[in-house]
């Protein structure tokens, strides 16, 4: 491995290394749907345990790596971070169990409904014996669904249940996962399965063992979306708020950092409403003098050359557009490592709306990939919004940030490169690399830069919406006055965030079920540009010349790790 400052020498792994690679293993064992999304190898057949008792076992986990940890003196710079970031994550992984939170998680996006239909879109398929592993996951996934639903139900002992609005939500999604469209049922019946799976024996065991999965799945779903619908739903309260106390548990979680959440607020406005005069700007640079940014959006809508029919259409834009940033910052901006030069661009299997990335496997057999799950309903693609979206999912974005943890085998233990996920740092670094692009000259066109200018007012806005109708701080008064709740928050994010109806009410619903991490990105942003300007005012300090190019080299060196973690890293 290479940085600007030359090779780095091969390090020595130490004590502390050996605690938190045995954590990771220790981990897996107890949770190997995360080592399947980190890319271990040797879990993908097992299931996680999802009850009461899975979860008391991992919180016992994390107990035992901190009584390890205290025992312990870094040797060098990369322990003491490592020492600290270990502190936070797992101290708030303890905090989250001690709360009861883990029990009760139900949102339609990140909660153990979604986790377990996304972890099949990342397993090996390449092979009969990865087809075994599909196979026997499958059939574990009701027994998986049931230890949930235990939770769940111990959750709701504790008064704690997630607003109706959530229960709706994934109700429709385990019924849709039930139903004759299911996922599952494509999974076995699409292209990856027939390439591999031919009419041998041994073969059309397999098949067997598949067929029997996808009915157990299938049904379990089924069984799951009664519960909801008939048990927990009539105790499901109807308000959204989770309230100060749990929304900065929350927050401190997705940002490995503690913010005072009324100034954040209050920034948020400030940031959107800068956002708004930028994009009008621009409108007027692309419409005419007077036009307003809804006149901007209609012409560049109009416009053939920045329209795409299909998703095969889409798939193709976004790989180009990928390959050739790639190409663009290698060497210049960026060294990177030569598996990082690879990213795959993927249209998902799921159709809700979200763009997502996945990172590498540790062996590099699973390439990063960038993933657009497109509704039904959705035909046709504007360039002009979306390449600000390539850059934050692919390079400089998430592929850069993770590919490079993953590569830094030399100087990271295991749980530095695969475990460590902090939603501020990576999305916040997404989002960074988004604006980097802009100053770089790679967003000059005026529409490409109202479109990254129209990501940017998303962020903002929903910063403003989670903060004020979670801790129901007061709304200004274009947006009805009083207090902030769901029913206000509708047409102000209607009315910042330029999307097909189906996508905004998507994002409307995981702001209200998925409290914290949406602000994660733009405050983020916040933190990593606070953290660049302080590098900058150091280097004048002493008479030196500020190099971006060594500072993010420096800074994404680190890993994944809590925002507040890294600012003393690289202090």
């Amino acid at each position: 491995m290479t940085t600007p400052d030359g090779p780095v020498p091969t390090r020595t792994p130490t004590a502390i290394d050996a605690v938190a690679d045995a954590f990771v293993t220790r981990t897996a064992t107890i949770d190997p749907l995360s080592a399947t999304s980190m890319g271990l190898a040797g879990y993908d057949h097992l299931m996680t345990d999802l009850s009461p008792a899975g979860h008391e076992a991992l919180a016992e986990a994390n107990r035992a790596v901190l009584r390890e940890l205290d025992g312990l003196e870094p040797a060098d710079d990369v322990d003491r971070v490592t020492l600290a970031a270990m502190r936070e994550r797992v101290g708030l992984d303890l905090e989250l169990y001690e709360a009861g939170e883990p029990l009760a998680s139900l949102n339609n996006i990140a909660s153990p409904v979604q986790l377990l239909r996304d972890v099949f879109d990342v397993m090996p398929t390449g092979t009969v014996e990865a087809w075994e592993n599909i196979a026997a996951r499958l059939g574990a996934l009701p027994g998986a669904l049931g230890g949930y639903t235990e939770s769940l139900r111990a959750a709701a002992e504790r008064g704690n249940v997630a607003a109706i609005r959530q229960v709706r939500e994934v109700v429709s999604q385990a019924r849709e996962l039930a139903g004759p469209e299911s996922i599952f049922r494509s999974l076995v019946d699409g292209e990856a399965a027939a390439r591999v799976l031919d009419d041998s024996a041994a073969c059309s065991l397999v098949r067997k063992e598949l067929e029997h999965g996808v009915t157990a799945a299938r049904e379990a779903y089924g069984t799951l979306a009664d519960f909801l619908e008939n048990e927990l739903a009539p105790q499901a309260p109807e308000q959204d708020a989770v309230g100060r106390d749990r929304y900065a548990l929350f927050s401190r979680t997705f940002l490995g950092a503690t913010v005072d959440l009324d100034e954040t607020y209050r920034w948020g406005l400030e940031e959107l409403a800068r956002v708004v005069a930028e994009q009008e700007q621009v409108a007027r640079q692309i419409a005419g003098p007077g036009a307003t940014v809804e006149d901007a959006v209609r012409l560049l809508d109009k416009d053939p050359s920045r329209r795409l029919i299909g998703s095969d259409a889409l798939k193709a834009w976004m790989q180009e557009t990928s390959d050739a940033a790639i190409v663009a910052l290698n060497g210049t901006h960026f060294d990177i490592p030569e598996p990082v030069l690879t990213l795959e661009c993927m249209i998902a299997p799921t159709q809700n709306g979200g763009i997502y990335y996945t990172p590498p496997s540790d062996d590099w057999t699973r390439p990063g990939r960038m993933w657009w799950s497109v509704p039904p309903e959705v035909t046709e693609f504007s360039t002009w919004r979306e390449k600000t979206t390539v850059f934050h999912e692919g390079v400089p974005g998430h592929h850069l940030q993770c590919g490079q943890a993953v590569f830094a085998r030399e100087t990271l233990n295991t749980w530095r490169r695969l475990a460590c996920w902090v939603s501020g740092h990576g999305e916040g670094w997404a989002l960074y690399a988004e604006r980097l692009m802009a100053d770089l000259g790679y967003m000059d066109d005026p529409g490409d830069r109202l479109g990254m200018l129209d990501a940017q007012r998303m962020r903002a806005a929903r910063v403003v919406f989670d903060i004020g109708v979670h801790l129901g701080l007061p709304a200004p008064e274009e947006w009805g006055g009083g207090t902030w709740d769901a029913e206000k928050a509708w047409p102000f994010l209607k009315a910042n965030v330029n999307m097909a109806e189906g996508f905004v009410r998507f994002e409307y619903n995981r702001y209200l079920g998925w409290p914290g991490q949406a602000p994660s990105y733009k405050v983020g942003q916040r933190l990593w540009e606070q953290a660049r300007d302080e590098a900058k005012a150091a280097a004048a300090a002493k008479g030196e010349a500020f190099d971006a190019k060594v500072f993010h080299a420096r800074a994404l060196s680190l890993g994944s790790v809590g925002l507040d973690v890294l600012k003393d890293a690289i202090a």
